[in-house]
């Protein structure tokens, strides 16, 4: 084992909106204009609630629409009318209810609905882990046979790790280099002190000729692991703590490791100087650059570590400058060693360590980084790439789906190997979820909505808006469930959970995206503003059931904000049962709908009404035609026509 890499960091052992957006700006409800009313559909499931109507629909949009702005004492009590009405909930609403009852105070009521929350949605991550951990070598066996691997055909007999693209060739370190007379020989391993060199690549990343990388970087101690920007201009690399011929020490006079950075000037590195967050205290190690090479990521035990070595990230600055570094968090770190990272341009991290379960020594696991820069869930790569050996420094080309890793299993050459792979087939099942983001009363596509992907836990995977064409599209998992919120101006937000499918494909899941506040002209139908598609009676009868006087009262509740408004009211059937029947049942349905209106409280001369039986279909469905009971139900209509404002 090369313990001056893997084990520790020193010379003598290196570690190697949601929301309905902009309610303030629309109009009032009772506002007028000469030929358009403009209705604030919440403001009327309100008004309704509070005169006692009770739904499960209707609790969710007030509750979610308060819950998306953030008003969230106002979420709270329609939530609690929700639960009061039906305890048997999607998971989701016992979260937001949960985050409700905090902002008023009921912290002990929002415990127990977390505490339900995670019954329903599945365990914690605590209990996530202790599950995985029971049958991890299962998973693994799962995670295997994805990888054809060979020598990389560059190894001596002493070790060679760790390797970098640079441009069309490969950089990496090797302690073959013993005939220096300034060369050094760790005295724990015996082995040399490594340097870089640099093998061309050709196809399919076959190595070529090798050579010593730069006079300017190598020096008589450790460098190893280097990474390039795009451009090739700047270098970041690990070497012991020793520049310009001066070693420095800790307080045991011991000489770590730090992360330096050099740059490429007429022909030749030049300008090695230490990282502002290096130090003599503790060690810093290889670097690895994110795909628009802005953070750093590295390997450190420096204050702030959760275990032997933890994975940090700083931010790089326009100005050359960088951040302060963060620690990736329990996610990714454990007790134990987390080392050698690499970020791939699909925005994914390879990372070695001890602290994940594997199959002895350093295993290569992979974390997904979402957009908010969280993890994805930590998964061994599998056997072939791991071993019951230490296995790290990950590297791969994601268009050709080949690279290299360091080994000191069974079979090598040396003290440590470099492999070469072909990836056969990617770890994690991904679909594609797509769909069409249209208006509900119009069909018109809406373009520029915002689209937000959660995970089952509600934590945000990553955000899109609708292209030209009204589309969107998430990579997501196979099999894993999500929620999907759409957002768009004047609209009510939507959310929609979704299971994917456990092979690889496509799931469509379009949204329909209602107004906030309906526009309305003469001649438009008020009842397309609530999606009031028919007023229900019971079979063969014209009496108001308790579901359509719901409907009932926000057209109710329209017309006593708009006192000018009249209304024809048209009932139609479909064309089962005779011509005759159908014309009279839908007339005393119609002039039963005025009646309602009148009763509580409309003037008779604002409302007309005729029933249309089937005389005006919307589709071929007539006497004597097969169709559907789909087809007949569009026939089966109410309309709330608009004659005057």
């Amino acid at each position: 084992m090369k313990n001056f890499i893997l084990l520790c960091i020193t010379i003598v052992s290196v570690f190697s909106f949601g929301g309905y957006a902009q309610k303030s700006k629309v109009a009032a409800a009772d506002k007028k204009y000469d030929s358009y009313a403009y209705i604030d559909a919440i403001k009327t499931y309100e008004r309704v609630a509070e005169k006692g109507y009770k739904s499960v629909d209707l609790f969710q949009k007030l509750g979610n629409s308060y819950y998306f702005n953030s008003e969230l004492e106002k979420a709270a009590k329609w939530y609690g009318e929700l639960f009061a009405m039906n305890s048997n909930l999607e998971p989701e609403y016992y979260y937001r209810y949960s985050q409700s009852l905090k902002a008023v105070g009921q912290n002990e009521k929002a415990n127990e609905m977390l505490e339900m929350f995670n019954q329903k949605a599945g365990n914690d991550n605590r209990a996530k882990l202790y599950e995985k951990s029971k049958n991890y070598l299962d998973i693994i066996k799962a995670n295997s046979g994805r990888y054809k691997i060979e020598d990389a055909g560059i190894n001596s007999k002493y070790s060679d790790y760790g390797s970098s693209f640079y441009g069309n060739k490969l950089v990496f370190a090797s302690a073959r280099d013993t005939g220096s007379l300034g060369q050094k020989k760790h005295k724990w391993t015996n082995q040399y002190f490594t340097n870089l060199y640099v093998a061309d690549l050709g196809d399919d990343l076959a190595l070529g000729k090798i050579d010593k990388f730069s006079k300017t970087i190598n020096s008589k101690f450790h460098e190893s692991t280097p990474v390039f920007t795009k451009d090739g201009k700047t270098m970041y690399f690990t070497r012991n703590n020793f520049l310009d011929g001066k070693k420095g020490k800790d307080a045991k006079s011991i000489t770590l490791i730090k992360i330096y950075k050099a740059s490429f000037e007429n022909n030749q590195w030049v300008n090695v100087t230490e990282l502002p967050f290096d130090s003599d205290q503790y060690s810093t190690a290889h670097p690895a650059l994110s795909p628009d090479e802005k953070t750093l990521y590295f390997a450190s035990d420096m204050p702030g570590t959760l275990g032997q070595s933890d994975l940090f990230k700083v931010t790089i600055n326009g100005d050359g400058s960088f951040g302060i570094p963060e620690n990736l968090g329990n996610t990714i770190n454990t007790e134990g060693k987390e080392t050698f990272p690499f970020v791939t341009d699909e925005n994914e991290l390879y990372f070695a360590s001890d602290g994940h379960l594997g199959l002895g020594g350093l295993d290569i696991f992979v974390s997904k980084i979402n957009p908010n820069g969280t993890f994805g869930e930590v998964q061994n790569i599998g056997a072939e790439a791991n071993s019951p050996e230490d296995d790290f420094a990950f590297l791969i080309d994601t268009k050709s789906r080949r690279g290299f890793f360091t080994s000191n299993r069974d079979g090598g050459q040396g003290y440590d190997d470099i492999y070469k792979f072909l990836e056969t087939k990617k770890l994690v099942c991904e679909q594609e979820l797509y769909g069409l983001i249209t208006d509900s009363a119009s069909g018109e596509i809406l373009p520029n909505a915002k689209i937000s992907l959660f995970d089952n836990k509600f934590n945000l995977v990553n955000t899109t808006v609708s292209d030209t064409a009204g589309n969107y599209i998430f990579t997501v998992e196979c099999g894993k469930s999500y929620n999907v919120r759409a957002e768009n101006k004047e609209y009510t937000t939507k959310e929609q959970k979704i299971t994917i499918a456990s092979e690889n494909g496509k799931t469509n899941l379009p949204f329909v995206l209602e107004k906030e506040a309906c526009k309305v002209a003469i001649g438009d139908d008020l009842g397309k503003c609530f999606g009031i598609k028919m007023i229900y009676f019971d079979l063969d009868k014209y009496n108001i059931r308790q579901e359509a006087a719901l409907d009932l009262e926000k057209i109710l509740d329209v017309l006593n904000q708009n006192p000018t408004m009249k209304l024809d009211i048209r009932s139609h059937t479909d064309s089962r049962q005779t011509f005759k029947y159908n014309e009279v049942l839908s007339d005393r349905r119609a002039k039963s709908t005025i009646n309602w209106l009148v009763k509580n409280g409309i003037d008779s001369s604002r409302l007309t009404g005729k029933g249309y039986g089937e005389t005006q279909l919307v589709n071929g469905c007539s006497d004597g035609v097969k169709c559907t009971e789909e087809e007949h139900q569009q026939n089966r209509r109410s309309e709330f026509i608009i004659t005057a404002l």
